[in-house]
């Protein structure tokens, strides 16, 4: 979702498949549908500010490690 120009990208699929971890084990652990996961990872959706802080914890990682804001 871009925002008057402004991209939030994100590591979301490159962490989960370092981690061997598959969608469904993803959304599962984050309280989330399979299709959120997909949506968050090919830029379609940008996480509630609750979200990207139980993914930089599942990953133990800071929200600024995994979600690159991109002004244009």
């Amino acid at each position: 979702m871009c925002i008057g120009g402004d991209h939030l990208k994100n590591r979301l699929e490159e962490l989960r498949k370092l981690n061997g971890i598959k969608q469904e084990e993803l959304a599962l652990a984050l309280e989330v549908s399979r299709q959120t996961i997909g949506s968050l990872e090919n830029g379609r959706y940008n996480p509630s500010i609750l979200l990207a802080y139980k993914i930089a914890r599942f990953f133990n990682l800071s929200i600024e490690d995994i979600f690159i804001y991109e002004e244009e």
